[in-house]
C-alpha cells in the first residue's frame, strides 16, 4: 500500500522539523515537501501534488487561511489539516469555510496528528478532541452571530496581510506584482469595508483575526 504524501507548511524549522519526524515515525506516511511560507506552500502543492497538507495559520507573505483557499481552489483533491494555536471556534468556522478538511490545536499530540492525516486522507473531516464540543449544532446561532465578519477577497487579504507585517506600498507592489496605484486602491477598499481608518487598525485586525501573529509586528500605534 503506498504511503500518504504529506507537504509540511510551518514557518518555525524547529517545529516543521518535529513535525516531520513525528509523521515520518509512523508508518504508511511519507513527508514529500516543506514550506515555510504560505506562498512557498502554495507553489509546492502545485508542483508535489501531495495528498495532505499540513499547514500553520499564521505564516509570512501569505497566511494560512489564504493559502488553504488557493491550494483547495486548484487541487481540490488535496486535503489541508490546519495546525494552530487558536483554541476559538471562530477559527476553525473561518478554516473549514475556506475548504480546509480539519483543524489541530499545536499541543496535540503526535499518535492523533497522524490518526488526523489519515483520517482527512479517507475524506473524512477531523477535529481535535479539545474543541469538538465547541463545534456541536446546538451552538450554531451563536457562531453565526460570531463568524459574521465582513468580507474580504482574496487579493485584500494578501494586501491586508503584508500592510499588517510593516510592508510599505511600494513593497506590497513589488511582493504581488501589481501597481502601487492598485494598492493603493486596495488599501482604501480595506479601511472602507473594516471601518477602520488607520495602518495601525489594520495590524490589530490581522491580529485579531489569526492572519498574523503578533509576534511579527512588535509594536503597534
Amino acid at each position: 500500500m503506498n504511503p500518504i504524501t504529506v507537504l509540511i507548511a510551518e514557518d518555525h524549522t524547529v517545529v516543521r522539523e518535529g513535525l516531520r519526524a513525528l509523521l515520518e515515525a509512523e508508518g504508511g506516511i511519507r513527508v514529500v515537501g516543506e514550506a515555510s511560507n504560505g506562498r512557498q506552500a502554495v507553489a509546492l502543492a502545485q508542483k508535489l501534488i501531495p495528498q495532505v497538507v499540513v499547514m500553520d495559520i499564521a505564516m509570512p507573505l501569505l497566511n494560512g487561511l489564504e493559502a488553504t483557499r488557493q491550494i483547495r481552489k486548484c487541487l481540490p483533491a488535496v486535503r489541508v489539516l490546519i495546525l494552530s494555536a487558536h483554541c476559538e471556534e471562530v477559527y476553525v468556522e473561518q478554516i473549514l469555510a475556506m475548504g480546509a478538511a480539519g483543524y489541530l490545536l499545536k499541543q496535540t499530540s503526535a499518535n492523533v496528528l497522524s490518526d488526523a492525516v489519515r483520517e482527512v486522507h479517507e475524506g473524512r473531516t477531523f477535529i481535535c478532541p479539545a474543541l469538538q464540543n465547541r463545534l456541536r449544532p446546538s451552538n450554531a446561532a451563536s457562531r453565526k452571530k460570531t463568524v459574521g465578519r465582513v468580507p474580504l477577497s482574496s487579493r485584500e487579504l494578501e494586501v491586508l496581510q503584508l500592510i499588517a507585517e510593516g510592508q510599505a506600498n511600494k513593497q506590497v507592489a513589488a511582493e504581488l506584482v501589481i501597481s502601487v496605484k492598485t494598492v493603493e486602491k486596495h488599501r482604501q477598499r480595506l479601511m472602507q469595508k473594516l471601518n477602520i481608518h488607520d495602518t495601525a487598525g489594520l495590524t490589530r485586525h490581522a491580529i485579531a483575526s489569526g492572519i498574523i501573529e503578533s509576534s511579527i509586528h512588535l509594536i503597534i500605534t
